[in-house]
């Protein structure tokens, strides 16, 4: 996956939300940790976490993910679902905090949707959806979140570089 070779090629390792450890409606924001990177997501409403998956607690609501400091490569398996975390024929758009974004069609959990930046780091990522096929209510759902992560090695250097 061109992904997969971006990143290690940058010098850098994949950390990886697998949002497991989460059930059931949550106040937002949450936060978690991958590598030296702090993520938060929220979304207006909530969220809602399930069989691995997170999304947003409202349908068609945002679904939001900041990271402090920024990576350089954001990915994740992202879809929409209905109230039951059914995965439905949805379209999603995905932006970056620079306006870089992506639109397409989602049927799988497994549809991989990924940047990555040469020249910039990324800060946050928005997951949107419509409803193309009237299957009622769809919300933003993430299975997996992946970020590059600078290798320990590599953090070490920029610290002293620092």
């Amino acid at each position: 996956m061109l992904w997969n070779l971006r990143v290690i090629n940058g010098g850098e390792t994949v950390g990886t939300e697998t949002f497991n450890s989460y059930s059931g409606p949550i106040a937002d924001p949450i936060t978690g940790t991958l590598g030296n990177t702090f993520w938060t997501a929220s979304a207006d409403g909530g969220l809602f976490a399930g069989q691995g998956m997170m999304a947003a607690n409202l349908p068609y609501a945002t679904l939001l993910f900041t990271f402090s400091p920024g990576v350089r490569a954001v990915a994740g398996n992202i879809f929409g679902t209905d109230t039951s975390f059914n995965i439905v024929p949805t379209i999603v758009n995905v932006t970056l905090s620079d306006g870089t974004a992506y639109e397409g069609f989602t049927t799988s959990s497994s549809d991989f949707i990924g940047f990555y930046s040469s020249t910039a780091n990324i800060s946050s990522l928005s997951i949107t959806v419509a409803d193309p096929a009237g299957v009622g209510a769809v919300y933003s759902t993430i299975n997996n979140l992946y970020l590059a992560v600078p290798a320990p090695g590599a953090a070490a250097l920029i610290g002293l570089a620092g």
